[in-house]
């Protein structure tokens, strides 16, 4: 009678590639562990970037509790610095999706394993595992739908990843605590000429024949991890880099040419901003502090003494430009307008857009007093076009793109913190 037994996946005979066993599980592990490592650290940082202790309206996490911790208040220098984070974040991010993929199916076997549980141990490293696969999958898929400006799932994207982050990192920590040892073992074995592997369930005691060797499959592997490198890291750049980003939303060429010719995330059309309320006989930018309120129109900011600075622009997504060169109106100088002649303190921006997460923004009293930050008018020697923010933007180093709002209608200095 034919044999049943291996058509189940419960069935160690159901699982025939020669590639599964310790070291290359192992070898995927150890890359995953310094990478998801990575991936976390530089989350934390874009978390710490939006000032999330300043104003509810920068942080989209409700209810965080402890999980809302961080370390030191978002610096402005070096000015490139959320550019370098968040990009690498992003970037690595895509790198690690093949040795993900690869991890995760050297080890389904055990995910099949009968009984489920022997053991109220057992049973907890399999609820672990439960979550570090569920988790994984749920980090990796939002962070992609959101680079790709595909938003999918239900709700907003910050909570969702902001939390699924700590479930994923607090099962992979547990995992890591767990495995990384024999990990680390069986490399060394390897190394040393020892080709002798434990018995851990995952090699298969019926084998195909093999059609590539373990290594080779790491090459395809890493070659997999290079391409997707190759087609996304030059977001992060200009020039001829940029072309190469054919995964990326904002790779390939610039949305036009001169100076206003760099990349956007929202035109003022998406923003809904109609060119009967920008323009200058109908704008007025409404500046509330100490002294009380002061409404500017565009010919008397223009007035004022106008500074310039060269700062890139990042986003959450990992995109960013080059620096751009921006001219305006000091931050500090608007709040001093306000009655706050000494150190500025925080301050509120509002947007002309009327829906959106980030139709207004706060900015700590260090970003204010930062001399190259800017109520910007020009940019690249020529006023501001509608999608990049005319009649007035924030320009702020170092800042999440989504902080540096556009179409500013109002900023209230002080009270936030």
């Amino acid at each position: 009678m034919r044999d049943l037994a291996p058509r189940l996946p419960s069935s160690p005979g159901f699982w025939r590639s020669p590639l599964r066993g310790p070291w290359f599980t192992s070898v995927l592990g150890l890359v995953l562990l310094v990478g998801i490592t990575v991936l976390f650290v530089t989350g934390l940082l874009s978390y710490a970037a939006y000032n999330p202790d300043l104003s509810p309206v920068n942080d989209k996490t409700p209810d965080k509790g402890i999980l809302g911790f961080y370390l030191f208040d978002w610096p402005t220098d070096p000015p490139w610095l959320y550019r370098l984070t968040q990009g690498v974040h992003v970037t690595l991010g895509l790198v690690l999706i093949p040795v993900l993929l690869a991890k995760l199916w050297s080890v389904v076997p055990r995910l099949f394993t009968l009984p489920p549980a022997r053991s109220l141990a057992h049973a907890l490293e399999r609820i672990s595992l439960l979550l570090l696969v569920g988790g994984a999958l749920f980090e990796f898929v939002t962070g992609v739908l959101n680079i790709q400006l595909d938003y999918l799932f239900p709700g907003s994207f910050y909570p969702l990843h902001f939390y699924g982050a700590w479930v994923f990192f607090a099962a992979f920590v547990a995992h890591a605590v767990l495995k990384a040892p024999a990990a680390l073992r069986n490399v060394r074995r390897m190394r040393a000429g020892d080709v002798r592997e434990p018995d851990d369930g995952l090699r298969s005691p019926r084998p195909d024949a093999p059609t590539v060797s373990r290594r080779g499959a790491l090459w395809t592997v890493g070659g997999a991890s290079l391409l997707l490198f190759a087609t996304s890291a030059g977001r992060s750049f200009d020039g001829a880099a940029r072309a190469t980003a054919l995964l990326a939303p904002h790779g390939g060429a610039e949305p036009g040419s001169g100076p206003n010719g760099f990349q956007v995330n929202k035109t003022a059309a998406y923003a809904g901003i109609h060119g009967a309320e920008t323009r200058e006989e109908a704008w007025r930018l409404v500046v509330v502090g100490r002294t009380g309120t002061v409404r500017l129109s565009r010919a008397d900011l223009l007035r004022l003494p106008l500074h310039s600075a060269a700062l890139p622009i990042a986003c959450v997504e990992g995109w960013s430009t080059s620096d751009q060169w921006w001219r305006g109106v000091r931050l500090r100088d608007l709040a001093a307008l306000a009655g706050f002649d000494g150190d500025p303190p925080d301050v509120l921006v509002e947007s002309l857009q009327r829906r959106g997460a980030f139709r207004h923004g706060a900015l700590r009293a260090n970003q204010v007093a930062d001399p190259r930050s800017l109520l910007a008018l020009y940019v690249n020697g020529e006023t501001l076009s509608p999608d990049h923010g005319y009649p007035a933007r924030i320009i702020v180093p170092a800042a999440p793109g989504v902080l540096n709002t556009k179409w500013v209608a109002r900023m209230t200095f002080g009270g936030l913190g």
